[in-house]
């Protein structure tokens, strides 16, 4: 939700200008900027190895930038740690859980290294575990927890403390779509919460479509455009026309295509990769002749063609300047000092 007066506080999370490289020259962050309001769902979205968890374990202090600022509920993370890990819940791509322990040990756990004792932080457990559906599995050990539960409790463990903003770190990565749609249903319900801060990284498109109020759109490890769902997809006049060739176009034909195309009434934006066009037009219905007759006369064949509302892979096409799902890389993890 929304804060009514969110634009008269400080913002949650303020990113300035953070710039991070590992070993081995690989850069991961290139001059992040980032400004998230209290009480809102912000989303990073981003194609694995963008920078979004990068980003997060700076926020986080699990990481330190080389340069740049970040300022986490008021406290800068690298002056204030401590204060920071105060003011924050996590959930990380991995489960932070004891697997051993029962459900009920683990939120205990979390709530005494927070400084939560006696009935206060049995009252707070049994609350997280009734949200969270959890109570039936309360004694039960973590490790025969479904996909499903597991996610759920390192949510709640990530709730104990009542944290002022909440770091969601590809929350539903490995669930099945059943349980995806699940924690998506739970998320929605976190940001009633008042007062709750949700920063969610995702590669998925949809999950930042369905949950984020404002999304930031990460692309090698900078900030390429930002601004509510809607309003991106409304940006982007028209319908979007995919056509899929028949064989891949050289460099020399993808200039005189994307010259051609472009110069037929109400068409827009038209980008030649390989063997896909993308183009914006005004009537996808009403240029698709147009355009199959343009490339039927430029000798290039078309296997398939789609026309279709504007959406936030067109988003990402129009301001990354290439198609979402070939920019998913190999991963955003910090693994053995470097990022995959």
């Amino acid at each position: 939700m929304s804060s009514s007066s969110s634009s008269t506080r400080a913002p949650a999370v303020r990113v300035h200008e953070l710039i991070k490289t590992y070993p081995g020259d690989v850069t991961a962050l290139r001059g992040m900027d980032l400004t998230v309001e209290p009480g809102t769902v912000f989303g990073l979205l981003g194609p694995n190895g963008a920078g979004k968890s990068t980003t997060v374990k700076i926020l986080t202090t699990l990481a330190r930038p080389d340069s740049g600022t970040a300022i986490v509920a008021g406290h800068d993370v690298l002056r204030h740690p401590d204060r920071v890990r105060r003011a924050i819940g996590v959930v990380a791509q991995s489960s932070g859980t004891d697997p051993v322990a029962t459900g009920r040990e683990n939120l205990q756990l979390q709530g005494r290294l927070y400084g939560l004792k006696g009935a206060a932080l049995n009252r707070r457990v049994d609350e997280l575990l009734d949200r969270f559906k959890l109570a039936d599995a309360a004694r039960r050990p973590v490790k025969g927890y479904s996909g499903g539960m597991q996610r759920r409790l390192d949510v709640a463990l990530g709730l104990v403390h009542r944290p002022e903003v909440l770091f969601l770190d590809e929350p539903t990565t490995g669930l099945d779509p059943e349980a995806r749609t699940a924690m998506w249903d739970e998320i929605a319900r976190l940001a009633g919460d008042e007062g709750l801060t949700i920063l969610l990284t995702t590669h998925y498109l949809e999950e930042a479509d369905r949950l984020a109020e404002r999304i930031a759109i990460v692309d090698r490890g900078r900030v390429v455009v930002e601004g509510t769902p809607h309003s991106l997809k409304g940006e982007l006049r028209g319908d979007a026309v995919h056509l899929e060739l028949r064989t891949p176009v050289g460099e020399a034909g993808r200039t005189l295509l994307e010259t051609g195309l472009g110069g037929l009434p109400g068409v827009h934006e038209v980008l030649v990769d390989g063997h896909r066009i993308s183009v914006r037009a005004d009537d996808g219905a009403a240029a698709m002749p147009a355009l199959l007759g343009a490339l039927e006369r430029a000798g290039v064949g078309v296997a398939a063609a789609t026309v279709a509302r504007p959406s936030l892979d067109d988003v990402y096409l129009r301001y990354a300047g290439r198609r979402y799902s070939e920019a998913d890389g190999t991963g955003d993890l910090l693994v053995a000092g470097g990022v995959r």
